[in-house]
C-alpha cells in the first residue's frame, strides 16, 4: 500500500506532537501545574470568557466592515457565529489559522444571498489583512524575544530583523499589487486559457471586487486595519490578564515573550498546535528562569478555552449546514 504525501504529513505531525508532549511530561511537575490552575476562581473564568467574547467580536468586525463596504449589511451576530464555526474548523484540522474560510464564504452566500464574488473578496481581504498584521506583530515579537533572552544567534541583528520580516513580504506585496489596480490572478489565467472553469471565473470576479474595494473604499480598508491592530492590543491584554489571574511573576516584556512563543507554536502544521503550545510555554518559562509547569498551566487554560469555543462553533455550523425545510404550500381545494 502506497502512502500519499498528505498521509505522510499527517503521520509526521502526529509523531511530532507526541514527541513534544513526551518532552513536556519529563520537564514539568503535573502537581505544580494543577496548583497554578487551582488559583483560578469561577469569577476569573467568567472574566476570561467575557474578554474572549469581546475578542471574537473584534475579529469579526473586520469581516463585517469589508462586507459592508461591498454593499452587504449582514447581521453582525450572525457573522460572529459563522466566524466561530470557521475557527472550529481551522482549530481541529492540520494547519491552524486556515481551513474555515470556505465555510465563511458558503455561509453568507447561502444564508444572506451575498454574491459569491463579493463573499470570496471579503473573506480573502479579511485573511490577507489578518496575515499581514499578524506576521508583522510576530516579527516584532521575535526581535523582542531575541533581544530579551539574549539567545546565541550567529547572525548580525540586521539580518535577524530581515529574516523575521520575510513572512510579512508576501501579504504586503499582494496587498500593494491590488492597491495599484493590478490583477495577478487574471493575468495568470489569461496567459493559460481563454475559457476558465466556473470556479476560476468566480475567483477572477472576486479579485476584481477586491481591487474595486481597495481603490474606491479606502476608508473601509483603514478601518479594517485599525480593528486588526486593536484586536492585537486585546490579545496582549488578554494574555497579560491570564498571567495575572494565575499569579505569575511576569512583567509586561516577559508576558510578551511567552505570548509570542505561543502564537508561533500554533502556526505549526498540526491540529490545534497539539504539543507545540505546551512545549512553547514550558520553554518560555524555562528561558525566563521560572518553573516550566507555570507555562503548561497557561497552555492548558488556552487549550481549554479554544476547545470549548471550537466545539461550540462546530455545533453552530451544523445548524447552518442543515438543509432548510421547504415552506409549506397553502392547501388547495378542488372545485366541486
Amino acid at each position: 500500500m502506497t502512502l500519499t504525501r498528505a498521509a505522510v504529513v499527517r503521520a509526521g505531525s502526529v509523531l511530532l506532537a507526541l514527541l513534544l508532549l513526551a518532552w513536556v511530561a519529563t520537564t514539568i511537575s503535573v502537581g505544580d501545574a494543577l496548583t497554578a490552575l487551582a488559583r483560578l476562581q469561577p469569577g476569573d473564568i467568567a472574566l476570561l470568557l467575557l474578554v474572549n467574547g469581546g475578542m471574537l467580536a473584534l475579529f469579526t468586525a473586520r469581516w463585517w466592515l469589508l462586507l459592508d463596504a461591498l454593499g452587504h449589511r449582514v447581521p453582525f451576530a450572525r457573522l460572529v457565529a459563522y466566524r466561530l464555526t470557521a475557527f472550529g474548523i481551522s482549530y481541529f484540522t492540520p494547519g491552524p489559522h486556515a481551513g474555515g474560510e470556505p465555510y465563511q464564504v458558503y455561509a453568507v452566500v447561502r444564508r444572506h444571498a451575498v454574491p459569491p464574488a463579493d463573499a470570496i473578496a471579503a473573506v480573502a481581504l479579511d485573511k490577507l489583512l489578518e496575515l499581514l498584521i499578524n506576521f508583522a506583530m510576530l516579527a516584532a515579537g521575535v526581535v523582542l524575544l531575541l533581544a530579551r533572552t539574549e539567545m546565541l544567534v550567529p547572525l548580525p541583528e540586521a539580518q535577524i530583523v530581515l529574516i523575521a520580516l520575510i513572512p510579512v513580504a508576501a501579504p504586503l506585496l499582494l496587498l500593494a499589487t491590488l492597491l495599484r489596480g493590478h490583477k495577478p490572478l487574471a493575468r495568470l489565467v489569461g496567459t493559460r486559457t481563454t475559457r476558465p472553469p466556473v470556479w476560476v471565473g468566480a475567483l477572477l470576479r472576486a479579485e476584481a471586487q477586491s481591487v474595486y474595494l481597495l481603490q474606491h473604499r479606502p476608508r473601509a480598508l483603514w478601518r479594517a486595519v485599525a480593528v486588526t491592530l486593536l484586536s492585537w492590543a486585546g490579545i496582549v491584554a488578554e494574555f497579560r490578564l491570564l498571567t495575572q489571574l494565575l499569579e505569575m511573576p511576569l512583567d509586561l516584556l516577559e508576558s510578551l515573550t511567552a505570548l509570542v512563543a505561543a502564537r508561533l507554536a500554533i502556526l505549526l502544521p498540526m491540529p490545534a498546535g497539539l504539543g507545540a503550545l505546551e512545549a512553547s510555554q514550558a520553554l518560555a518559562m524555562s528561558t525566563l528562569e521560572l518553573d516550566p509547569s507555570l507555562g503548561v498551566a497557561i497552555a492548558l487554560v488556552i487549550r481549554g478555552r479554544d476547545v470549548v469555543l471550537g466545539t461550540v462553533g462546530l455545533l453552530l455550523g451544523g445548524v447552518t449546514l442543515r438543509p432548510q425545510s421547504p415552506r409549506p404550500r397553502p392547501a388547495t381545494t378542488s372545485p366541486e
